[in-house]
This record gives C-alpha cells, sequence and structure tokens, in this order.
C-alpha cells in the first residue's frame, strides 16, 4: 500500500417553449407541509435583503384575497421542494433520507434499516446525477459519487432544498451548476432573542431497534457579529427487526440482525460579520460509525456478518461580499474520508477479506457576480478540485484527479420576465500510478431557463429551462480491480422541463391558502455507464452501453385552513407519473420500463394542530415496478404503500419549550422492499422528548 500524498495542486442550446394551460377544476385543496407556510400579511425579507412576498391585494366581489408570499417556489425558474423550520419536525423523519421521501419524482434506494444505505434518485437519472451541498458546498465522493443520505440526521438541519436542474441563482459555485439535480442542505443558523446570548436544544430519541438517539445543539453569541454553534449526536441501534418473504411458495417470517449501527457526530461553526457588511463562516465536521450489513435474502441465507467502519471530516470556510454593483462568493475545503469493509466469509492467504479506503478531497471556489444595469447581471464563477484515493487492495491504481470549473451566466430579469443562462467547461485529468489512467476530459455543457408572469396578477407563473450535463465515470468505475479496466466515456444527459407555480390566499374563509406546482419534462441519458460480465463471474467491466428517455410530470397541491380558533388543518398531495425507457434500439429490452422506476407514486401529508396538541399523518404510494431490466413475470415488484402517524404535545415553562412526540411507522405493518430481497421493517416507534431554552 502505497504512502497517503496530496498534491497542492459543442456548444448547442436551443429551447421553444409552447404552453398551453389547462383549467384544473375540482382538485382537492391539498397542503404538503413541506411546501406550505401560514399566510401573513406582512413581507418577509430573504438573505440578500429583497422582499419575498407579494405586496398586494386584489380585491373580488366575493372575497378579499390576502397578502401572498411569493416564495422561491413559485419565483424559482426551476422546480423547487422544500422542507423547513417545525415542517421538518412534524415528518416522522430521523435522517435527512427519511425526510426526502415526500418530494415529488424522487426515488429513494433504501437496502432497509437503520444502518442500511440510502441513496436519492431524481426523475430517474440515477443517484450520481443528484449532488449534494451541505451550507453551499458539495458533498464529495470521488470512489462511488453517491452520498449516504441516512448519515445525515435531521437534528441540525434548518432547510432541505431540491432542485431540478439547477438553483435559479446564478451567483453560485460552479459546482452548483454541474449536476442534473440539486439537493441543499442547510445547517440550522444562529438566532438569538432581544437580551439573550446563548440558546441550548437537547433531544433524546428512543423506540424500536434498540434505538437510543440523544443530541445536543448549542448556539453562543460571542459577540455582536459573532457566532458559534456546537451540534453533537449519538445514534445507537441493534437494527432487529421481524420481516416476512416469500419464494412464491413458502412465506418465512425471520429477523434481521445485521442492522446494527453505532454512530457519533460533531459539528463546530463559527458565523460572523465583519464592518463592512461581508458575512464569513467556517465549520468543522466529524462523523464516526461502525455498522453492519444488511445482505441480501436470497438462497436462504438470512444472516451476514460483512461489516463497515467510516470515519469522515471535512472543514469548510465561506466568505460573501457586496461592493456597489459586484458581489463575490469564495469557498474553500478540506475533506479526509477514511472506509473499512470486513468479510469474514471471504478468506484469503492473508485472512479475511479487510478492505481499506482512503480519500481526500482539496477543493477552492471564487464566484463573481457584476450588475450591468437595474435588469442585467453577470456572473463568473471558477472551481478547483483535487481528489486522491488509496487501498489495499492488489493492482490498485491509486488515483488522483484534478477538476477545473469554469462558469460563465447572464440573467435578465424584469417586471415579469426572468431569463438566465449559462454555459460551463469542465477540465479534468485522472493521473494514477498502476495501469492505464483515464487521461483528460473536456466539455461544454449549457443551460436556459425562463420565468415568466403572464398576467398582471402575480400569483400564476410560468416556468421551462433546457439543461445540458454530465457525469464522469467514478474511480470505482474506472479503477476498481475486480473489473477489467476499459475507457469509458462521459454519461450525458438533456433535460427539458415545461411548467407552473399558482397561489393564492384568502380571507373570511376556512380556506386560507392554495397552491399548486406542475411540470412535464423529458430526459435522455446517454451512453450511460453499468457493469457487464467479463471473461469470468467474478471478473466484471464497465461499459457505455444505454440509453434511456424519461417522461414524466410532477404535481404538488397544497391548501391550508383555519376551521376554527386555534385549530388548524394542512394537507398536501403530490403524485409523479414516470415512463423511463430503455431507447437502445439494439438492446435486447428496447423500450422496457428501467428498472426501480414506478410508472406511479405519490405521496399524501395531513397535519392538525389545536392548541398544545398536533396529529400528521402521511402516506407513501410506489408503483408496480421491475427489478432487472426485462419486463418480465420473474422480475416484477409489487407496488407497496405505508401509513406513518405523529402525535406532538408542545409545552413552554416559562422561556423554556417541551414537545413531546410518539411516532407511529408503518402503521399497518406491510411488508415490503425498496430494493429486492432487502427487506423494509414492518410496523415501528419512536418517542421522542425535545427541550430548548
Amino acid at each position: 500500500m502505497r504512502r497517503n500524498k496530496f498534491a497542492g495542486l459543442g456548444i448547442k442550446a436551443c429551447f421553444f417553449t409552447i404552453l398551453a394551460f389547462t383549467g384544473l377544476g375540482g382538485v382537492m385543496p391539498l397542503n404538503l407541509q413541506a411546501q406550505t407556510q401560514p399566510v401573513k400579511p406582512e413581507s418577509r425579507r430573504d438573505s440578500s435583503g429583497q422582499q419575498d412576498s407579494l405586496e398586494k391585494v386584489n380585491a373580488l366581489k366575493e372575497v378579499q384575497i390576502k397578502t401572498i408570499k411569493l416564495s422561491r417556489r413559485q419565483t424559482s425558474s426551476t422546480p423547487l421542494q422544500i422542507l423547513s423550520g417545525a415542517e421538518l419536525e412534524k415528518l416522522n423523519s430521523l435522517s435527512v433520507a427519511d425526510a426526502v421521501r415526500y418530494f415529488s419524482g424522487v426515488q429513494l434506494k433504501d437496502y432497509g434499516g437503520i444502518g442500511g444505505l440510502k441513496t436519492i434518485n431524481v426523475r430517474s437519472m440515477g443517484s450520481n446525477h443528484t449532488a449534494v451541498f451541505y451550507d453551499g458546498v458539495q458533498l464529495g465522493n470521488a470512489q462511488n459519487g453517491q452520498v449516504d443520505l441516512g448519515k445525515f440526521s435531521l437534528d441540525n438541519i434548518e432547510e432541505i432544498e431540491l432542485y431540478n436542474g439547477q438553483k435559479s441563482s446564478i451567483l453560485q459555485s460552479a459546482k452548483s451548476f454541474a449536476s442534473a439535480s440539486s439537493l441543499y442542505l442547510k445547517a440550522r443558523q444562529p438566532n438569538f432573542e432581544a437580551g439573550r446570548s446563548n440558546r441550548l436544544k437537547a433531544a433524546f430519541r428512543t423506540g424500536s431497534f434498540g434505538l437510543v438517539n440523544p443530541s445536543i445543539l448549542w448556539q453562543s453569541k460571542l459577540s455582536e457579529h459573532t457566532y458559534s454553534t456546537v451540534s453533537a449526536e449519538l445514534k445507537k441501534a441493534n437494527g432487529r427487526y421481524k420481516y416476512r418473504i416469500t419464494n412464491g411458495v413458502y412465506d418465512t417470517t425471520a429477523v434481521r440482525t445485521d442492522g446494527d449501527v453505532e454512530a457519533m457526530r460533531l459539528e463546530l461553526g463559527l458565523n460572523g460579520i465583519l464592518s463592512d457588511s461581508s458575512k464569513w463562516n467556517v465549520k468543522l465536521y466529524g462523523y464516526k460509525d461502525n455498522q453492519g450489513l444488511p445482505g441480501a435474502i436470497v438462497a436462504n441465507v438470512f444472516h451476514f456478518a460483512q461489516r463497515m467502519w467510516n470515519r469522515n471530516f471535512f472543514a469548510q470556510s465561506a466568505y460573501e461580499k457586496n461592493i456597489g454593483k459586484y458581489s463575490l462568493v469564495a469557498s474553500a475545503k478540506y475533506s479526509n474520508d477514511y472506509m473499512r469493509f470486513l468479510n469474514p466469509d471471504i478468506v484469503k492467504t492473508t485472512g479475511f477479506l479487510d478492505n481499506t479506503y482512503h480519500q481526500q478531497e482539496l477543493y477552492l471556489s471564487l464566484a463573481n457576480k457584476l450588475n450591468i444595469n437595474k435588469f442585467w447581471d453577470v456572473v463568473w464563477s471558477a472551481d478547483y478540485q483535487l481528489n486522491d484515493m488509496n487501498a489495499n487492495l492488489d493492482l490498485f491504481a491509486y488515483p488522483t484527479r484534478y477538476t477545473l470549473l469554469n462558469a460563465v451566466a447572464t440573467q435578465f430579469h424584469f417586471d415579469r420576465l426572468d431569463i438566465q443562462a449559462n454555459l460551463l467547461s469542465t477540465l479534468l485529468k485522472d493521473k494514477v500510478e498502476s495501469g492505464p489512467a483515464a487521461g483528460s476530459k473536456n466539455e461544454l455543457t449549457p443551460t436556459v431557463m425562463v420565468s415568466w408572469q403572464p398576467f398582471n396578477q402575480k400569483e400564476f407563473r410560468i416556468r421551462s429551462f433546457y439543461k445540458s450535463i454530465f457525469r464522469m465515470p467514478t474511480f470505482n468505475d474506472l479503477y476498481y480491480t475486480f473489473y477489467q479496466f476499459t475507457v469509458l466515456r462521459p454519461e450525458y444527459t438533456k433535460q427539458y422541463d415545461l411548467g407552473f407555480t399558482y397561489i393564492k390566499g384568502y380571507e373570511h374563509r376556512a380556506l386560507k391558502q392554495f397552491s399548486i406546482q406542475a411540470d412535464a419534462y423529458f430526459n435522455q441519458v446517454k451512453d450511460k455507464i453499468v457493469a457487464v460480465p467479463g471473461t469470468s463471474q467474478a471478473m466484471w467491466s464497465m461499459r457505455n452501453l444505454g440509453k434511456v428517455e424519461i417522461k414524466g410530470m410532477d404535481v404538488n397541491v397544497q391548501s391550508a385552513w383555519e376551521l376554527a380558533d386555534a385549530l388548524n388543518l394542512s394537507l398536501g398531495l403530490t403524485y409523479t407519473y414516470q415512463q423511463a425507457i430503455d431507447a437502445d434500439p439494439i438492446s435486447t429490452t428496447y423500450k422496457d420500463q428501467i428498472p426501480y422506476t414506478p410508472k406511479h407514486s405519490g405521496t399524501f401529508l395531513a397535519g392538525a394542530s389545536y392548541k398544545k396538541f398536533a396529529l400528521n399523518y402521511s402516506y407513501l404510494y410506489t408503483g408496480e415496478r421491475y427489478d432487472q431490466s426485462a419486463n418480465i413475470p420473474k422480475n416484477y415488484v409489487q407496488p407497496f404503500y405505508t401509513h406513518d402517524l405523529a402525535l406532538h404535545y408542545h409545552t413552554q415553562i416559562q422561556k423554556r419549550k417541551l414537545r413531546l412526540t410518539g411516532e407511529v411507522n408503518n402503521l399497518l405493518n406491510q411488508a415490503y422492499a425498496v430494493i429486492t430481497n432487502y427487506p423494509m421493517p414492518g410496523r415501528s416507534y419512536r418517542f421522542s422528548l425535545t427541550y430548548e431554552y
């Protein structure tokens, strides 16, 4: 094993929008709590100081429309879904992975239990096409390109945003332009009441699977313009749960015994504002776990001895400054990740299979914006990233990847029309110490986005975007020694989206707010990277083989109700239709639906609050799928649905807040699997006590 090292060192865009809007009637007004905030008459300013609400009251003959908050959901040129604040607390969710299930157009790949791998797949383009950002900086994984969302607790998360395409703000890092979709996680920000300089939040959760989960969040005001945050958490569970499987003839009930996990997380943050009003922040993040690996239940094998250990650390910093018409955002990050995988079932001459992997990353970013005039902005962003990996595998390549990203963007924002366009340049080079390297890549990829208000009323907007982007093969794709080496092309995608948003508020009615978002889209994936059998069952190779075409529609309907004094109701419905087919004419599965992609899926959420009590119900449906490329009866996977219920009690003693929560997940104890042969838990319970001061 080598010594660790870390060196310091086409354009085409055409998009025509033809709009036909059909009135939607008879739709039950529903509100996804993740999407709705109570209507308030006052305006609200976002972090940039811009007003985020409609300061206008429209008088109608029979009803007075309230001031309506036109938030980022309504004005974004790309589809945006948000979970934030108290809305997150109301969901039956322990981690980020649990929460994102309620977004439309999302498939969560869940391998079962608390310790099972959980990755996100947006609009069927694959997990590697979704970038995950934490406080504005991407969470990287050059080894396999995926982020396990089950590792990220909601305890220190203030907001989750999911953008299809990219964020609609042009002042962002070049990395933010470089993925097909983006998931943004925002940590809780310090917020002090008058006369307060400290805030404390402590929570304890327990329940099924032997869960013990204490956490603490302490925020402190060090000076008038400097704040600190400390967040720590321990999560321990035996991961045991009963499940039922069938082979078509016999039903078997067994107990999952290999999903135990013990994880610790520590985050330290500093935020400040300088005398010139510029902002800065520093974050240190540490995570460590020791967990079992739930395996596939096949051939009457029910217990698995494999284990995995992870150590993750990163330090990142950001700086923002405005100088007249010029703005800049600079950020830097260093990360160090270690993983150990032990498989006692495989014995080598040196003992059990015991592999270790070590990754390091250096990332630097600078984004610049110039306001040319009142309606025209231009941006130039440049990022540099260096990834290094080593492992104790035989004949390992020890790759190092150098990436330089440059993005130029422009935005025209008129009274009723917003147009954005950007061009991203990607320069990439791999170096290895053993075997052939993937060489260099140079790509140019464009994006065009439009948001239009066709009528005088600001409640209705039309949006559309075109985006061309690609993903590079990961280190595992290129250099994993159990795969035969091959030269791989990037995996290219093209996205087309057309949709609208509508929101309306009311006074003197039980219905206080109604909103709807709907988008139709068409995606193409070319040169799809897949693993195919090689000269033996133990030797596979990676190839650019497939073409995929995805046609779909996402609908999100929400409403907020006030039925009586102190009695509030919110309802929400999301629906997704996807036809994601193999579009390669020479493929044996041509025009078959790609694996694990349901044509129909959706969620329904309902929440009621009365004085100190709140009750929340959620329903999640995933339609029929196939677990292999061939759509034949052998590969058919039945639909599944789950019902979850949560009861909250809030009280306050002087300035101290207490919240008690009881949750029941999978209320009807349905036996199901998200991934074939990885059974999910049946009915489970969770209880939590939260103290805030």
